[in-house]
């Protein structure tokens, strides 16, 4: 046997070397997804995102045919896989037709959920939805009700195919006219209706929409997409099940649809005030138009990143409202980010309940847990972190007064997509900076924080009670 051993080529101990690193590798990976679902999560999301970073690598996703820098790469990649739509480089431009097939199947991918296919691959195999995988397609689209998963992930499939088909239909022939040219218009068409109902905000025109704004069914399109998205899956769940049966829409879907019309309507108002007779941006247009374009602003600041006029040439005061806005985000689940229209219902009834003298904070019949609110205010402070560490990261890098890189920090961590014209201009730090915080935002800030939680815990003591003066 020794002399058997002796003769094995000098690459058969390198081969079992590499061997047993693989198995150790898949070993910690098994044990870093399967201690939680959040961090197989946030596993996933991350392993999705070099993936489609290797692709954007290629030579051949580049107009130029040379190979991208990697950290342009990796930022676009995250941005599609995010449903962000930040770019430092014209997407039209800079990759070639290829590249941005690429990015799109990032955008599609992302705005389903990495963790829904994942389980309806598990669907596919097994017929049926193990416990664990149940937990961890809960932490991507969640339900309140584990039993609910698997029929949310048929909805979220069935639901976005009907929905961007719709979209392409009214957007190809509408592009194809437009252009004067079938295969550009088609593809325009198609790229667009993924794009608006993920709330991905990418453009492939080089001169961003400036050729298409002035068309009404392009815009009103857009639109719907892009609030039909934002709208979150649970949501069109029960939507679908009871239509306009509002006694039996849950309180989620009820909030959710509320702030969400408060929100655009406000936005849009506010938008118009402020930008009516400026001549960068509304001045120039027709009543008709102002209005138009007012409410389109509205809808895109919360999540879908398009966007008819250069933001810089905004007044900081409708940029201190998009702020606001981005912040806010779409609806839990969704495709749009920030943190969400129902955490600023929670901590607004919270308010009224505690300006009121009430224990409990109620809404349509119903009562709100304390558990929920201490959630909402975390999510709230969690995603503030962000950004002022993010917002001070980019004012060293840059040394750019405030404004715009609190906008384009916001931008990122919302995964909304609107820009000021920083990103193009930033370093590759800068553009480390806004990776992270895509990445962390498109997570979610509470499965974000579950994943990086060594252990859970349960406290088997209570201490005396201690007041602290608040205020």
């Amino acid at each position: 046997m020794q002399g058997d051993t002796t003769h094995r080529p000098p690459a058969y101990g390198q081969q079992m070397h590499e061997t047993s690193a693989w198995r150790s590798f898949t070993r910690w990976l098994g044990r870093l997804s399967g201690s939680s679902p959040a961090r197989a999560a946030l596993l996933i999301f991350a392993l999705t995102i070099g993936l489609f970073t290797s692709l954007l690598m290629m030579p051949w996703a580049t107009a130029s045919g040379s190979a991208p820098d990697f950290h342009d790469a990796l930022f676009v990649a995250t941005s599609a896989v995010t449903v962000t739509g930040l770019t430092p480089v014209n997407t039209a431009e800079h990759w070639s037709l290829a590249g941005e097939i690429v990015i799109l199947v990032g955008i599609q991918v992302g705005g389903l959920g990495i963790i829904t296919i994942a389980a309806l691959l598990a669907i596919s195999v097994t017929r049926h939805l193990g416990l664990r995988t149940r937990l961890v397609a809960q932490e991507g689209i969640s339900t309140g009700k584990l039993g609910e998963t698997g029929s949310l992930i048929k909805i979220v499939v069935i639901f976005s195919a009907v929905v961007e088909l719709a979209l392409a239909l009214v957007l190809v022939p509408r592009l194809i006219a437009l252009e004067g040219d079938v295969a550009t218009g088609l593809w325009h068409g198609i790229f667009y209706s993924v794009s608006a109902f993920n709330n991905a905000g990418f453009v492939i025109h080089p001169e961003g929409l400036a050729g298409i704004d002035h068309d009404p069914l392009v815009l009103w399109t857009l639109m719907v997409g892009v609030f039909l998205g934002s709208l979150g899956f649970p949501v069109l769940l029960l939507l679908w099940r009871y239509r306009w049966h509002i006694k039996r829409w849950s309180l989620h879907t009820r909030l959710t649809v509320e702030v969400t019309l408060l929100l655009m309507i406000v936005g849009a108002v506010l938008y118009a005030v402020l930008e009516w007779n400026h001549a960068d941006t509304l001045g120039q247009m027709s009543t008709g138009e102002k209005l138009q374009n007012s409410l389109f602003a509205s809808v895109m600041m919360r999540s879908g990143g398009f966007s008819v006029v250069d933001n810089v040439m905004e007044h900081s005061e409708t940029m201190l409202v998009t702020n606001a806005l981005m912040f806010a985000g779409g609806g839990s689940a969704s495709t749009a980010g920030g943190i969400k229209v129902t955490t600023i219902a929670v901590i607004f009834l919270a308010f009224l309940a505690e300006a009121r003298g009430h224990e409990e904070s109620t809404a349509h019949g119903r009562t709100i847990p304390a558990q929920a609110v201490r959630v909402a205010v975390s999510v709230v402070a969690m995603g503030a972190t962000f950004v002022l560490l993010s917002t001070l990261a980019l004012i060293i890098i840059t040394g750019d007064d405030l404004e715009r890189p609190l906008f384009e920090s916001i931008s990122a961590f919302a995964t909304c997509g609107l820009t000021s014209g920083l990103t193009e201009e930033l370093p590759p730090s800068g553009l480390y900076v806004l990776s992270a915080l895509m990445f962390a935002g498109r997570i979610g800030i509470m499965t974000f924080a579950a994943a990086l939680t060594i252990r859970h815990s349960r406290t088997r003591y209570r201490y005396p009670e201690a007041r602290p003066i608040i205020g």
